[in-house]
This record gives structure tokens, C-alpha cells and sequence, in this order.
């Protein structure tokens, strides 16, 4: 595996919205400063919702978006779905809470899975778009930054599986808003999920 893209955006306005998102991104050439907030320079303008100490860096699996070039029937220039990192040889359906990602000095650990928003679908110009996203079932990582540094394209990346139970990518999408069992919400609880779920699971919601 290796870091195929780095990505970052401006704030911008979509068409017919009244207000900017950071969801338009491209990739950079050369180094790119990761911190606890994620990519220095880049635009998270709507923080109720995106980024964050637990939504700092959105990866994308190669695999995952090579998919989405034959669904989509066109290229797919890195960036598109908001992403800030594309990994090589990576499926998102095999990624689950508490993996990590290791480039140089440079670790991250999983958090959580994206959950497609009105602004996707905006910014891929359909309607359709966030139920065609949850019904492929491939969601994107979101990941806190456990050691930052400087990262750049081309540099090779190693996975390392959550020792404890998993809870994947799919599974996590597929049961947000719903209440769980208890068997269920123990094994999220016992992983190092995004802190704001934690807070709903512990108030058993």
C-alpha cells in the first residue's frame, strides 16, 4: 500500500446553496503538513458536522473508488468525494474502528464511517446520490491523527488491524440513527470509536 493522493480544498459555494462547503478538493502536489485537525490548509467550513479531532483526516480506498469510476461510468480524479487521502490497494468494506495507518512517523486510527449528507449529493450534481452511496455500502474512514507529520504522495503505507472485535465500515453506516442490541453497543463501546458516537451509546441512544 502506498499514499496515492493528498488532498485539499477552498471554501466554495454550491450551485443554489446559500452557503461554502470544503467538500470541492484536489490533489497537491508535494509534502503536506497532517496535525491533530488534520491537513494544514485545508478548508473544513461547517465544523457542527465535518472535521474535528475524530473526522480529521477522510481516507478513500483505491479499490473502493476504482468501483466507483465503473459505476459512475468516468474517471475518478482524486478528490472528488471530499477526500483528503487516497490509499493503494485499500477496499473501504475491509476497514474497521481501531485500524491504523502508518506512513513514515506518521499514524492514524480509525474512527468512524461516513455518513453521505445533502452536500454530497449536491456536489455530485444528483439527487439520488446519498441513498445510491449508502446502498453501495462502501463508506468512506474517517480517522483522528494519533502522531502527526509530514506526509506526501508515493509514500508507502502499513495497515494494521484492531486487535479487539470489529465493527467495519459497511456495519457502521448501515446501523447510524438505530438503536442497537446490547451485545452490539458493548463491542462499539470496546472500540476507540469517534467520540460523539461514544456519547450517544453511552446514553443508550
Amino acid at each position: 500500500m502506498k499514499i496515492l493522493a493528498l488532498c485539499i480544498g477552498n471554501p466554495e459555494r454550491l450551485p443554489g446553496k446559500s452557503y461554502k462547503t470544503g467538500i470541492f478538493k484536489h490533489a497537491v502536489n508535494g509534502a503536506v503538513m497532517i496535525d491533530a485537525e488534520g491537513l494544514v490548509g485545508d478548508a473544513i467550513c461547517n465544523r457542527k458536522h465535518h472535521g474535528g479531532v475524530d473526522q480529521a483526516v477522510y481516507i478513500e480506498g483505491s479499490l473502493t473508488l476504482d468501483w466507483w469510476a465503473q459505476e459512475l461510468g468516468q474517471p475518478y480524479e482524486p478528490g472528488t468525494f471530499g477526500e483528503n487521502m487516497v490509499i493503494s490497494d485499500l477496499d473501504n468494506r475491509d476497514i474497521a474502528v481501531g485500524d491504523r495507518f502508518f506512513a513514515g512517523d506518521f499514524v492514524l486510527e480509525v474512527t468512524s464511517s461516513r455518513i453521505p449528507c445533502a452536500t454530497f449529493a449536491a456536489r455530485m450534481a444528483d439527487p439520488t446520490f446519498v441513498k445510491r452511496y449508502t446502498d453501495a455500502a462502501r463508506p468512506g474512514i474517517y480517522c483522528r491523527v494519533i502522531k502527526g507529520g509530514v506526509v506526501e504522495a508515493g509514500m508507502p503505507v502499513d495497515h494494521r488491524l484492531f486487535r479487539g472485535e470489529k465493527v467495519t465500515m459497511p456495519e457502521l453506516m448501515k446501523t447510524s440513527g438505530r438503536r442497537l442490541s446490547e451485545t452490539d453497543r458493548a463491542r462499539y463501546l470496546a472500540s476507540p470509536i469517534h467520540y460523539k458516537l461514544r456519547a450517544l451509546l453511552e446514553a443508550g441512544r
